[in-house]
């Protein structure tokens, strides 16, 4: 306890803005793509299903008239003509209130965390993408499995995508499946990918193809988005912590906009222990791992200063 009250008495003339990391160490519960995908998708399904189907124009229903020009179309479609802009707008449809919660709710679960370790720039690139992908799947290989030409709705595509990276970023953690059976991620992505396969030719009404798409285009990317050849198949790699790159596990863009720092520093306690230099990258990649799998209230008390000192080097 000596020591403690020497150490925080050789700072004591220094001001520290140190705020203890919440829920997924200190993320964000609704970060700002998600948030704004989450309203857009709900106000889009209430002017689709409720306000649209009010009003007609030249006799057409006007709710007929948004599927046509929005949903995605298949190509050889006469009657539904195929526009480029539906490779976007098809991802903001929904068919009914359960195809909108189940999606938007897996968004949530998967995307949350995604979000606040890359940032919101990247994940709404990574969405946009696998959505994309998800979208030329169905209007250019579907076709081959299936002679069933349908309009198609829906942001599965994407969700898949968002789902395979987080099995492969975090390929131990343990989810609730129908939130009773726990199940690693990584086998809770090759099952639900594993059913869509078998899946591929079912007169269904479900676009299979298109979550295939979207789950290969997200796998292929985070791949390609690997450092070097030697991390292609660590699944489990972390963002450095760098001066050059504060947007990390730990802390990112919007960090501080959704966590006001504080005085309080009583959770970096201070105390003889290793010194600054001795600190290797290698020791915080493991920290930021440990927080990954196991929050934030796992760490020791020399593994809170470790981070905290790192925190104060970035900001």
């Amino acid at each position: 306890m000596g020591i403690f009250n020497t150490q925080k008495d050789r700072y004591k003339n220094y001001e520290f803005k140190f705020s203890r990391p919440s829920m997924f160490g200190g993320f964000s519960f609704f970060p700002p793509v998600i948030k704004y995908l989450l309203i857009s998708n709900i106000a889009i399904f209430i002017f689709q299903h409720f306000i649209f189907a009010s009003f007609k124009a030249g006799g057409v229903p006007l709710s007929a008239l948004f599927l046509k020009f929005f949903a995605l179309n298949p190509i050889a479609s006469e009657v539904f003509p195929f526009y480029p802009w539906q490779l976007f707008t098809y991802l903001f449809m929904h068919g009914n209130f359960w195809h909108l919660f189940l999606n938007m709710f897996a968004l949530w679960m998967f995307g949350m965390e995604l979000e606040n370790i890359w940032g919101s720039k990247k994940f709404l690139m990574y969405y946009l993408l696998c959505g994309v992908a998800a979208g030329l799947a169905n209007i250019l290989i579907a076709p081959l499995f299936n002679a069933l030409m349908l309009p198609t709705i829906g942001a599965s595509g994407s969700v898949y995508g968002i789902l395979v990276a987080f099995g492969m970023l975090f390929p131990n953690r343990e989810i609730f499946l129908y939130f009773l059976f726990p199940i690693k991620a990584k086998y809770f992505v090759i099952i639900y990918m594993g059913i869509e396969l078998l899946s591929v030719g079912s007169n269904t009404g479900v676009a299979h193809l298109a979550h295939l798409g979207g789950g290969i285009a997200g796998f292929i990317y985070i791949l390609m988005s690997r450092s070097n050849l030697n991390d292609l198949f660590r699944f489990d790699k972390k963002p450095k912590v760098t001066t050059k790159r504060p947007t990390n596990i730990y802390r990112n863009t919007y960090y501080e906009k959704y966590n006001k720092p504080s005085d309080d520093i009583s959770d970096a306690d201070y105390y003889e222990g290793k010194s600054e230099d001795e600190v290797t990258q290698e020791k915080i990649d493991e920290i930021l791992d440990k927080i990954g799998k196991d929050g934030y209230d796992s760490l020791t008390k020399e593994e809170k200063k470790i981070l905290f000192e790192a925190s104060r080097k970035i900001h």
